[in-house]
């Protein structure tokens, strides 16, 4: 069932636009200097290991043809990886290899690359055709990350990711990206996928919506969207909330994944985030982000930020799912 989401409904929930968006909060809390460190998939992967934060297992950097041509040495010893260029954006140039057989390496699609597939792929990253202006690139090959069995029967062949955003460190809004057919399996709205809106409070769906239209049920699995609960949600948080002390970027969007051994990891951080999950949580940022504006004393603990967020901006309480779509 799917329910279409009128534009003045979205209005009188405080929705923020993008030109408010660059200009009130990303123009004036992120200072243009601290981009590359969030733009950059290594620098970001970098910076939060020294800082103690969790990331999926950097296995090797490729920056050179030459190095592309001698790839089999590493290749032949992952049983299964990903290769992202360190500076693309969307989703794109992100190639998921979920076994190696005999035939050659085998996509989460099913289909079948032969080694010069892979090494082509490579090159078309270091060439710039994935990043962001067409800049020259290096390609990431890191660990494949296990998907928790929680969210398995509630996406499509890839990995659900769990964008938040952050302002001024306090946590603000929430939301589970779940990968579709329509989606090519890859976790990205524009594609098709689906997002949950998670409410702050408990890590519960509150809403789902796939091309801006509410639902209730994912359309491949059949499972439904509204008895999600994200387990150690408190821990997700407090990994997105102390992104605000690595990257001192006043308006982020921080993406976890939900490992099934090593529990949560950053994939990966972003200083301009997309407006899309307030459409997944049926409201609008412009209430949570004044909200955060007119603290008087902004905490520097961590753990307060988080306590703050989860009771200022909880919506289900004791009510449960009864306030899902409302």
């Amino acid at each position: 069932m799917s329910t279409w989401i009128s534009p003045l409904h979205l209005a009188s929930k405080g929705i923020l636009g993008m030109n408010r968006r660059n200009l009130s909060y990303i123009g004036r809390y992120n200072r243009r200097e601290y981009y590359p460190l969030v733009d950059d998939k290594l620098k970001t992967k970098l910076v939060a290991q020294e800082a103690g934060l969790h990331v999926p297992e950097l296995i090797h950097v490729v920056r050179t043809q030459h190095e592309i041509e001698m790839i089999l040495g590493i290749l032949e010893t992952l049983p299964q990886f990903v290769v992202k260029p360190a500076q693309g954006s969307g989703g794109k140039g992100i190639l998921v290899i979920e076994k190696v057989t005999s035939e050659g390496y085998v996509k989460s699609s099913g289909d079948v690359l032969s080694l010069e597939g892979v090494k082509r792929h490579l090159t078309n990253i270091i060439s710039g055709l994935h990043s962001l202006g067409g800049r020259p690139d290096v390609a990431i090959i890191e660990s494949l990350i296990k998907v928790n069995p929680l969210f398995r029967d509630v996406s499509y062949e890839g990995v659900p990711d769990i964008r938040l955003i952050v302002f001024l460190g306090y946590p603000v809004m929430g939301m589970l990206r779940l990968a579709t057919q329509a989606s090519d399996g890859k976790a990205n709205l524009h594609q098709g996928a689906i997002g949950v809106g998670l409410d702050i409070g408990s890590g519960r769906s509150v809403a789902a919506v796939q091309h801006d239209h509410l639902v209730t049920n994912h359309p491949d699995t059949g499972a439904p969207l509204n008895t999600i609960a994200v387990p150690n949600w408190r821990d997700l948080l407090t990994l997105a909330a102390g992104c605000f002390e690595v990257t001192e970027l006043g308006y982020l969007g921080c993406d976890i994944v939900l490992d099934e051994q090593r529990g949560p990891l950053i994939l990966e951080l972003n200083a301009r985030p997309g407006l899309s999950i307030q459409i997944a949580n049926n409201e609008g940022l412009v209430p949570r982000l004044r909200k955060i504006e007119a603290i008087e004393r902004r905490s520097t603990d961590i753990d307060e930020r988080v306590d703050f967020s989860m009771q200022a901006f909880s919506r289900l309480g004791d009510v449960g799912q009864a306030e899902f779509f409302r």
